[in-house]
């Protein structure tokens, strides 16, 4: 009878924890936005509220499969959230994704452009493993080494420095541009030299630095994407945020396959491969610095994640990363002409090949 008693014990503890294994976001553990104009609204802040208070409000938003969006800002922005379970790592699968709002126009101005473009927003996604089991993401970061990552114009260990406005200073409207109404609104500085600010426009009036963070300063690091918005009219009024090929958040509609990931991609702050038998936690970065005119600065927003084997969405990885990485792992690297990076030249076409014996242009009949 004890042994009858001990094995539906065993059973119903089981059950019980399949039953709380949830595909979606279980909690946010940090919301940190860069300065922007959805700042403070996306979520709301209200006066008194805490780091852990936005923490808890981004969380109402995204996790539990709630799908509302949520803004981290300029270049640097981002949000910390874990699952309940470890997402597993299925070789040659795509294990987890992330849900935001980017969409293709329907009526781009240049019916040349060989690229999908429209609202295309792309973040940087960081994952990490649980190695110490305290529930908390404070082991290793690796990056998900998207398209870019290769990329000669790709800037890694980019770091940028916002700092608080004065909400009462007189403001410095742009005469040719009646949308953008303060053109020195919030400062940032780079380790690159550079020097600009955070336009203030007249759709939104709410202070666009994050009212809960008490320093004057806000400094954020990672990989900068090159730009990739296009004055498609040529008069300021039609910009296109061209996608990337893959790997980055918010960079492809929810219903593209693209908005998928592979932990498979992680990489080490070397830019070498690492084997992970899984993630606890995902954290999600602006990854371009960019203003697009009356659109204002390029901004990641997501909306939630999840769990794709949980789901019983069993997608291939089509971007043949395994043979990406080994390539890169010995130095020779392959892009088209556009710009996207290739596993190797096989469809006839110009191709500029990468390796340590330099730069040279490789055609495949």
């Amino acid at each position: 009878m004890k042994r009858i008693i001990f094995t539906i014990s065993v059973l119903l503890v089981t059950a019980i924890g399949a039953i709380a294994q949830s595909p979606y976001i279980n909690r946010v553990y940090e919301y940190r936005p860069a300065p922007g104009q959805f700042v403070n609204e996306m979520p709301s802040y209200e006066e008194g509220d805490t780091p852990e208070d936005m923490a808890r409000k981004a969380e109402e938003c995204i996790a539990h499969d709630e799908r509302v969006l949520i803004s981290l800002g300029s270049y640097g922005g981002y949000v910390t959230f874990g699952f309940d379970h470890m997402i597993e790592n299925r070789p040659g699968k795509m294990d987890f994704q992330i849900l935001g709002n980017a969409f293709y126009s329907n009526a781009n101005p240049n019916p040349n452009a060989s690229k999908e473009g429209g609202s295309c927003e792309p973040g940087i996604v960081m994952v990490s493993h649980d190695v110490n089991g305290n529930g908390v993401p404070d082991d290793a970061w690796y990056e998900l080494a998207g398209s870019e990552y290769d990329n000669p114009a790709t800037v890694h260990n980019y770091r940028i420095t916002y700092y608080r406005p004065d909400e009462d200073k007189e403001r410095t409207p742009n005469p040719d541009y009646k949308f953008i109404n303060d053109t020195s609104y919030v400062r940032w500085t780079d380790n690159m030299g550079n020097t600009g600010h955070v336009y203030r426009n007249v759709y939104h009036h709410q202070s666009y630095y994050p009212q809960w963070i008490d320093a004057d300063s806000l400094t954020f690091e990672g990989a900068l994407l090159a730009d990739n918005y296009v004055d498609e009219s040529g008069m300021g009024n039609y910009y296109v945020q061209y996608a990337y090929a893959w790997g980055y958040a918010d960079n492809h509609p929810n219903t593209d396959n693209r908005s998928k990931f592979n932990i498979e991609w992680a990489v080490n702050h070397e830019g070498k491969r690492v084997s992970l038998p899984g993630i606890h936690f995902v954290k999600v970065y602006c990854a371009v610095n960019q203003y697009c005119g009356w659109l204002g600065e390029t901004s990641t927003e997501i909306m939630g994640a999840c769990d794709l084997h949980l789901l019983d969405d069993e997608t291939d990885d089509a971007t043949g990363i395994g043979r990406i990485r080994q390539n890169v792992e010995n130095k020779v690297a392959w892009y088209s002409l556009s710009g996207y990076r290739v596993a190797e030249p096989s469809v006839p076409g110009i191709y500029i090949e990468h390796s340590s014996k330099g730069v040279r242009k490789v055609i495949v009949k």
